[in-house]
């Protein structure tokens, strides 16, 4: 695993192949390239990893150079493995178990009111045999990873807590 940290993100080498994870530094854009082993294809997507819906808990990672053509499992698959070896995670979001993928945000669209996410929309919910491109998954769209029954929870009643 490499970190290389720079005025916008820093990146982070996860996987054992070529593939690289840009996290952003708070306010700031990502104005950085990446290499990948992915498809020339690629496009970048933002993963919202929604750890606790009422906490808001939530935590961004960049992933450059996605596949569109890949199926959400697959992309599902690439995502935990990243989750599971990236050290500037903290362990609560590592050991956490995801299972729903959710398109929040597509670049130039609206963006909900809801800090957390967007309950309404059920369509935007991911299929895991679908490839990304057929669900609507373009460049610099931004997908929210979480937990389905805590999603469900929320979507009941969607109050979130301050400590």
């Amino acid at each position: 695993m490499q970190l290389t940290g720079c005025l916008y993100a820093t990146k982070v080498s996860c996987l054992d192949s070529e593939s690289e994870v840009w996290i952003p530094h708070p306010g700031i854009q990502n104005r950085k390239k990446a290499t990948s082993t992915m498809a020339e294809e690629g496009v970048t997507v933002t993963v919202r990893l929604i750890r606790s819906f009422p906490h808001r808990n939530i935590k961004h990672i960049v992933f450059k150079n996605v596949s569109v053509s890949q199926t959400a499992a697959d992309f599902m698959t690439v995502v935990n493995k990243d989750i599971a070896t990236c050290s500037e995670l903290p362990p609560p979001f590592k050991k956490y178990q995801y299972d729903t993928m959710k398109i929040l945000h597509k670049a130039h669209g609206f963006k909900t009111n809801d800090p957390v996410i967007n309950t309404d929309h059920e369509e935007n919910i991911l299929d895991p045999g679908r490839t990304l491109s057929e669900q609507g998954v373009a460049n610099e769209t931004e997908i929210s990873y979480f937990k389905r029954e805590d999603y469900e929870h929320y979507k009941a009643n969607p109050v979130t807590q301050w400590l």
